[in-house]
């Protein structure tokens, strides 16, 4: 995956009165990433996104998409993007192709050729109900036909503001799988804000946690994960026995017996020399399960911060 820069912001900061929404951050988004925008309501995250599509003015800082800086260049700058904030407005009472060559007449200057509005939409998975009212849409399939919207001018950086936020579970999996697709089949950069951590793990490559508008951590969704202390379960038999080794051994944190595993937090690297004194003890270890979620990393750095 190349390493080329295509988003970039420099101590941004936003305030509203005497109150920093943002402050001093400093995002760097690779070209390829799905990147994870994470934080808690309220934690800035569409304060920053309307920043870096231009839709409210940074107080401090600069934002810098394809090497172009956006205060100065907003046209270039904004020339390959596409984004959703919150969610996508629509002409409720037109049905979905037409929707589609308004918004697409809007944005290019001129109605999309009929092709093009037929590509986007079957790549969202609504080329069956392109004749059908907006109104009757679910809400899942609303963000399919934004996401629609947006690939009409072929964007190479797409940004989405919760984009499954209020979906149901299959709502949320058509989504996944569709910013997925954009992703490694379609080579679409996108930068994907939200607070439903276990959705963003299955598709994140790259990722950023704020909290109270200031950068927490930043880096490889993978290369955090690992580098955490992590809980972690151990299948062992005889248990009370296992107990005891583990007990007597240096660097756990915490231990404890839960259905019929123990769950011990001990950092990775200490993770063989347990195996290796079990079993040195005579006791039969069935498996070793590490538990880094997502969900659990970011709970531990926020309450840090």
């Amino acid at each position: 995956m190349s390493s080329e820069t295509v988003l970039r912001t420099e101590s941004l900061g936003k305030r509203y009165g005497t109150r920093w929404a943002v402050q001093d951050l400093n995002l760097e988004v690779h070209r390829g990433d799905v990147f994870g925008f994470l934080g808690p309501n309220g934690a800035g995250k569409s304060t920053t996104i309307r920043m870096i599509l231009s839709l409210i003015t940074p107080e401090t800082g600069s934002v810098e998409i394809f090497g172009h800086e956006l205060s100065r260049h907003r046209t270039a700058a904004l020339s390959k993007v596409a984004g959703i904030v919150e969610k996508p407005d629509f002409y409720l009472y037109l049905s979905a192709r037409r929707n589609m060559q308004i918004v697409g007449s809007l944005t290019l200057g001129r109605t999309p050729a009929p092709a093009k509005i037929e590509s986007c939409l079957a790549l969202v998975g609504l080329t069956d109900r392109a004749r059908d009212l907006v109104k009757t849409f679910s809400h899942g399939m609303k963000q399919r036909l934004g996401i629609a919207q947006a690939l009409l001018c072929d964007p190479e950086l797409i940004v989405l503001d919760e984009p499954t936020n209020g979906l149901d579970p299959q709502g949320m999996k058509e989504v996944r799988e569709l910013i997925h697709h954009l992703s490694t089949e379609m080579g679409i950069t996108v930068l994907l804000s939200s607070h439903l951590l276990n959705e963003v793990e299955q598709v994140a490559t790259r990722m950023a946690i704020i909290n109270k508008g200031t950068m927490v951590v930043q880096g490889s969704v993978d290369e955090l994960l690992r580098a955490a202390v992590r809980t972690t379960l151990f299948s062992v038999t005889p248990q009370k026995k296992a107990v005891r080794i583990l007990g007597e051994l240096k660097g756990i944190e915490q231990m404890e017996v839960i259905e019929g595993d123990i769950r011990v937090k001990v950092p990775a690297k200490r993770i063989p020399a347990l195996v290796s004194a079990l079993v040195d003890a005579g006791c039969s270890v069935h498996a070793v399960t590490p538990e880094h979620s997502l969900e659990r990393y970011f709970l531990s750095v926020t309450e840090q911060s």
